[in-house]
């Protein structure tokens, strides 16, 4: 009978999956080390940064993009490479910037035409300080305007003292 009730156990891990797994345990007993912070600001900071800068008339390449990172940021480009390529695309489908040249990271890139007006734009000032300032250059406008004229008259009368010289001149010979 011993020998059937020995049996019996080894038929039973089947019916009993819970005994046959086993407690995880950690991958390693190190302490782990502290990441480094950062020494450059986010990639998409980088590349909007660069390409700003550029001012390329027909968009930065990547490789021109890179090659500013590297230089400003003093960054490993190969590391950040994956990176780059991926937020220029990701930009582009958000509309954030316009790819003026190729296909999916490769090619030329700038920022949208209504991105730059908007930035550029200086703040309007109220219509009172408009009209002090053209009455005030209105004075100047008349001043100017009356230099002009006596400038014309006096090319005028050169012009005609010359030409009365001259006819006298050949009356005489």
């Amino acid at each position: 009978m011993s020998e059937e009730a020995a049996a019996a156990p080894v038929a039973s891990p089947v019916a009993s999956p819970a005994k046959a797994k086993k407690a995880v345990k950690p991958k390693s007993d190190k302490p782990k080390k502290p990441k480094a912070p950062r020494t450059h600001p986010p990639v998409a900071d980088m590349c909007l940064n660069a390409i700003k800068t550029l001012k390329e008339r027909g968009g930065s390449s990547l490789q021109a993009i890179k090659k500013f990172v590297a230089a400003q940021y003093k960054a490993d480009v190969e590391k950040l490479a994956p990176f780059i390529k991926k937020y220029l695309k990701s930009a582009v489908a958000k509309g954030q910037l316009v790819q003026t040249k190729g296909k999916g990271a490769s090619g030329s890139f700038k920022l949208p035409t209504a991105a730059k007006k908007e930035k550029v734009e200086k703040p309007k000032k109220p219509a009172g300080e408009k009209k002090a300032k053209t009455a005030a250059a209105k004075p100047k406008k008349a001043a100017a305007a009356k230099n002009q004229l006596l400038k014309n008259q006096k090319l005028q009368a050169q012009k005609s003292r010359t030409s009365s010289q001259i006819s006298k001149k050949t009356s005489s010979c």
